[in-house]
């Protein structure tokens, strides 16, 4: 799936509303084994590339009290799972095969290699089921979503 294929209409952006009523669910699901440093790295990363991806997903941003302005945040809401490396990679085949559904995964590739290029390399010669994701961002269609997720329980402390 491409940037191009997933994304919300300017008229959905609805922020006077709870996330619940966005027609697409954003996830994004993590290793729990990973050590708090990489796993917090894996879910900016992912979610940078989503914000990139997904037409409409940032909401204007508004100035505080001071008058500072702060730049939109996602609007949709976006809730943080935690799961096993094996709940994970699972999560993550299911919604390569769901169509609607944008996958941004995090390769323990990606975190290894000090050279953009070198972790592309790697990423070319090692098959779906070797990445050893450490998150992955999903977005896509509400009910679709939740079917990938739904045993995955929210991240917590």
């Amino acid at each position: 799936m491409t940037a191009n294929d997933i994304g919300f209409l300017p008229d959905e952006v609805v922020t006077a509303e709870p996330t619940r009523n966005a027609r697409l669910k954003w996830v994004v699901v993590v290793d729990a084994a990973v050590p708090a440093g990489e796993l917090v790295n894996a879910v900016a990363c992912v979610a940078a590339a989503t914000g990139a991806a997904v037409d409409h997903l940032l909401a204007h941003g508004g100035p505080d009290a001071d008058g500072v302005h702060h730049p939109g945040l996602p609007w949709a809401g976006c809730s943080v799972l935690t799961a096993t490396a094996e709940e994970l990679a699972a999560a993550r085949e299911k919604a390569v095969g769901s169509v609607g559904v944008l996958v941004v995964d995090m390769p323990r590739a990606a975190q290894t290699h000090r050279v953009y290029d070198g972790y592309l390399a790697e990423l070319a010669t090692t098959p779906g089921a070797g990445l050893a994701c450490r998150a992955v961002s999903l977005v896509g269609p509400r009910n679709r979503v939740a079917a990938i997720t739904k045993r995955l329980a929210l991240l917590t402390g």
